[in-house]
């Protein structure tokens, strides 16, 4: 008997986690729609897959553009007819700077890609997931520690990202009608090419500047890779993976 590949449509997939969820997805036997706002570092990615690269779909997208979302959608709905699992992960940091000098093209720039780009890609998702057979799917959003904790002067990517956890629940609840699970990772300093400037240390609350422990973002993987292994009449609601050692509660 054969089984059908589970398709998975990973965004932010050229660079970072989305990169390492992408390639965690491949490997454990999904077809995979690579989404990102530059075409070059989805091909690097699925060249990384290796054999399983065959089973890859790269689509440069703008998620704060809600034409350039539908056309990602649309082109993942012709491909592969189905969608099975949407992993919310394309997002950008602005400067790091006080409250009161991020100027609002910044911020605009922060809510467009974080919350917005989460928002439409969900709003897609649910279109085709709601009316597929077997009906229904699991949306995970990256959440970030930040969700839970501000780090200073990230007033913009921090109130996303506590959004993110608003759109997480509404999601959740919205989409029990269609089958539709939605869950969320919190993740702490997981090792990227995304987390090289840690190593030469981080501002801290008390105005302190300190090195942080990280962790392998094999883990990360390992746990979206769980999360969507559950029927979806179960649901990780909330996940927080991070190193043990970095500072989180309290964030001193």
């Amino acid at each position: 008997m054969t089984t059908q590949k589970k398709i998975a449509l990973v965004t932010g997939a050229g660079s970072g986690i989305g990169r390492e969820i992408a390639l965690a997805l491949l490997k454990a036997g999904y077809a995979v729609v690579l989404a990102g706002r530059r075409l070059a570092p989805l091909q690097q990615t699925i060249e990384q897959a290796g054999a399983d690269g065959k089973h890859a779909l790269a689509i440069p997208a703008d998620v704060s553009d809600p034409a350039s979302v539908q056309a990602l959608f649309a082109q993942t709905k012709e491909r592969f007819g189905r969608l099975d699992l949407l992993f919310n992960n394309a997002g950008i940091f602005t400067p790091p700077v006080s409250l009161e000098e991020l100027s609002f093209e910044q911020w605009q720039a922060a809510v467009g890609i974080n919350l917005t780009g989460a928002f439409l890609c969900t709003q897609e998702a649910f279109r085709i997931m709601k009316d597929q057979q077997p009906r229904g799917g699991r949306i995970i959003n990256n959440g970030s520690i930040s969700a839970q904790a501000p780090r200073p002067f990230s007033v913009s990517y921090t109130a996303t990202k506590h959004a993110m956890t608003g759109l997480t629940k509404s999601t959740s609840l919205d989409g029990r009608r269609y089958d539709i699970a939605c869950g969320q990772i919190d993740i702490g300093n997981a090792s990227t090419d995304m987390t090289t400037l840690m190593k030469n240390g981080i501002l801290q609350a008390d105005g302190s500047v300190r090195t942080e422990p990280t962790m392998s973002v094999a883990h990360v993987a390992n746990a979206v890779l769980y999360m969507d292994s559950l029927p979806l009449d179960a649901n990780v609601q909330f996940m927080t993976v991070m190193a043990t050692k970095m500072p989180f509660v309290g964030r001193g």
